[in-house]
């Protein structure tokens, strides 16, 4: 199935999301540059949200419906370090798009929350990680959640690009994303809902596209 038939079969199967197909084919093509030029995604939510950061990055970082065999020099480069472990290697690793869920370095993100700020540890992050031509996902149903935006600010300030994953009216991540993909829903759960098929379909695009 190429690109757009995965587009196709989101609207098919979630009517409601039709009137956001240009942003999400926006949020793809802006993440297909990012990973054509070698840099990486940044993601980060709350809640929900945050699982669905850990979420993104493992269909990402490994196989999703393909699988995602190493090149055969890299296969070689492993065997010459060590034969029999480099074979195991070869078999089983699977070739990734980079991208980190900022939501997943406890010692930290505590450490950050203690000594200065935890709402801004997402920004301290993107600031620590984040170089120009990398791009920041971040995830809010309201589109408001303070530390989202901080981090939006940082990512921009350093030349990365921002993708929105939100609901209701967009909120300040509508307002200041280079691209928002807002959800036609209202209630929280129901946002969530619909942000679990689009960013599907984003990693199905991206896994087609690369793989």
């Amino acid at each position: 199935m190429d690109n757009m038939a995965y587009m196709e079969e989101l609207v098919n199967r979630y009517p409601k999301l039709e009137p956001v197909k240009g942003a999400i084919i926006e949020g793809y093509e802006i993440l297909k540059e990012c990973f054509s030029s070698g840099h990486k995604l940044l993601v980060a939510g709350n809640g929900g949200s945050a699982a669905d950061s850990e979420h993104i990055v493992g269909e990402l970082m490994k196989g999703f419906v393909k699988r995602r065999r190493i090149s055969q020099d890299m296969a070689r480069r492993m065997e010459a370090v060590d034969r029999q472990a480099g074979k195991e290697l070869a078999e089983k690793l699977q070739a990734g798009l980079p991208a980190i869920a900022l939501t997943g370095h406890p010692g930290l993100s505590t450490a950050f929350l203690n000594d200065v700020d935890g709402l801004m540890t997402y920004a301290q992050q993107v600031y620590g990680y984040g170089q120009e031509g990398d791009v920041f996902l971040g995830i809010s149903t309201s589109g408001n959640a303070a530390n989202i935006h901080y981090a939006l600010v940082a990512a921009r300030a350093k030349g990365m690009k921002v993708i929105g994953l939100t609901g209701k009216d967009g909120g300040k991540l509508g307002k200041y994303a280079d691209t928002a993909i807002i959800v036609p829903e209202q209630e929280t759960y129901k946002i969530q809902e619909l942000h679990l098929p689009v960013y599907h379909t984003l990693c199905l695009m991206l896994e087609d596209c690369f793989f």
